[in-house]
């Protein structure tokens, strides 16, 4: 355990200091200098001292496993993505399912198809998840392992419409929303101690890049995961997890709420729904319709309010907090209508398109905007070609903060990396590489970055969860954050990374 860290700089050019710690609090801030050298104390020989990192919106067991699937991340169409599968199976287990993850099919020339996947890998079934997880892309073999009925319905014993739906699956292989998310469980099927050994090596990755805590919205029972892993000796990160609507009678008899530890570093979290899809997946819920055909043409709206005022306002009146997946500014506006009738405020995960009238309304009905800054710079085309003539106000955190909404960043790995300084430099660049910024004017400073991504201060009395880096992120330029070098994590005092 560290006792002290001496010579460290804080951010914002005040003078080198001294921090003392005991029983997990900084219990004294000192001129450097003041402590003296010896065991458990650190010295910073001058680098920059700073709360921890939170990713306040993560799925971490899909994270874990994401990084061992097939990295389809740059293809560029669906032809490519064929390629790859094709290579894949090469090298695959006779009967293995090839799973990969990461495509964006959005801007493709080309559209996929599930007779692409069965010639690329004939012997196998195979199962790709887009890199926003509302779709999911099937071979033949996938489909009829995964979802039979879809193959029974294609056979006509479920009605013609029903045949109908079910051969234009069968033709493109493409499952949306909650047929997706109905095949992404199904691939969680790694035994109990293999997934948790996979999400350890992931936390200590995170607490390598300064992470100290995540909030982690596995569509899963997580209290029973949590318990598990922290008894088996996960001790990485705090983790505050959610609930979902299909568990939340289960959580309210077991007396579940909000805050309540249920094991060492481990609370319950919010309630999570989504109400609508992505905007890759051309699901969003808009106000406007999408330029192109479609059967559904201005995106899905999966909770309608009739049904999401009352599950919210049950949840409040269990004790959970709330949060509200609404990536379009039809669905969005429609959870801050519903926040508004409950009279509770939330948060709501992506805040992803806007009404120019709903940006007030986050800080007067103490909404939170859980906002994701990676996603901007990753479809900032997808926008400008589904949501065109609007974006200006897509990930718009400037017009946010200065309508007075709190905001927090996160991740939503695996959409994007599980590291805060990718969200930082995003969020303060608006762009990566050498490309012009995506609208430069909804840039926030980086001070008002990292204050969305820390939950706590280099104070007294505050959790001795804390950073030393090698650059001031303040002064550091893009490139420089997404790499920024961390030299130690402590969390509560206790190192669960240090290169020093």
């Amino acid at each position: 355990m560290i006792t002290a860290i001496r010579d460290a700089r804080p951010l914002g050019g005040h003078a080198p200091i001294d921090v003392s710690i005991a029983d997990g609090l900084i219990t004294g801030i000192h001129p450097a200098g003041t402590l003296a050298a010896g065991e458990g104390v650190i010295d910073a020989a001058g680098r920059w001292i700073m709360p921890g990192l939170w990713d306040e919106h993560v799925h971490l067991t899909q994270w874990a496993q994401h990084r061992r699937r097939l990295d389809l991340e740059g293809a560029s169409s669906a032809a490519e993505v064929a390629s790859i599968v094709r290579d894949a199976a090469a090298e695959a287990a006779p009967g293995e399912t090839i799973v990969g993850g990461g495509f964006r099919d959005a801007l493709w020339p080309d559209a996929p198809t599930a007779a692409l996947l069965d010639a690329a890998a004939p012997d196998h079934a195979v199962v790709l998840v887009s890199a926003d997880v509302h779709c999911a892309w099937l071979s033949t073999a996938a489909l009829a392992r995964y979802v039979p009925a879809y193959a029974a319905a294609s056979a006509g014993s479920q009605g013609a419409e029903t045949a109908d739906t079910a051969g234009a699956v069968l033709a493109s292989g493409l499952l949306r929303e909650e047929a997706a998310f109905a095949v992404t469980r199904q691939l969680d099927g790694a035994p109990d101690d293999v997934l948790d050994r996979w999400v350890d090596e992931a936390a200590r990755e995170a607490a390598a890049r300064g992470v100290v805590g995540v909030v982690d919205l596995e569509m899963r029972w997580n209290r029973d995961d949590w318990s598990r892993r922290v008894a088996a000796g996960f001790d990485a990160l705090r983790v505050e997890f959610g609930v979902y609507p299909q568990h939340l009678d289960r959580a309210i008899e077991l007396g579940l709420r909000s805050g309540l530890d249920v094991a060492d570093g481990v609370r319950v979290g919010p309630l999570k729904v989504i109400t609508d899809g992505s905007l890759n997946t051309r699901t969003a819920y808009c106000c406007d319709p999408y330029p192109e055909d479609s059967a559904t043409p201005y995106g899905v709206l999966t909770v309608p309010p009739c049904d999401l005022e009352p599950l919210l306002a049950r949840a409040a009146e269990a004790g959970f907090e709330l949060a509200v997946h609404a990536i379009g500014d039809g669905a969005n506006h429609t959870a801050l209508d519903v926040f508004a009738r409950i009279g509770r405020g939330g948060r709501i995960e992506h805040a992803q398109l806007l009404r120019p009238c709903d940006f007030p309304r986050f800080a007067a009905l103490g909404v939170v905007a859980s906002v994701q800054p990676e996603h901007a710079v990753d479809d900032r085309d997808v926008a400008e070609r589904f949501w065109p003539g609007r974006t200006g106000r897509a990930f718009a955190l400037r017009s946010l903060l200065d309508a007075g909404a709190r905001l927090v960043l996160g991740s939503d790995a695996p959409v994007a990396p599980l590291d805060p300084w990718v969200s930082i430099a995003a969020a303060t660049t608006r762009t990566r590489g050498d490309r012009e910024p995506f609208h430069a004017e909804q840039s926030i400073t980086p001070h008002e970055a990292l204050t969305a991504s820390t939950r706590s201060l280099v104070a007294v009395g505050e959790p001795a969860d804390l950073l030393l880096v090698d650059a001031d992120p303040l002064t550091a330029s893009g490139d420089a954050l997404r790499s920024m070098p961390v030299a130690l994590t402590l969390l509560g005092g206790r190192p669960t990374h240090s290169a020093l």
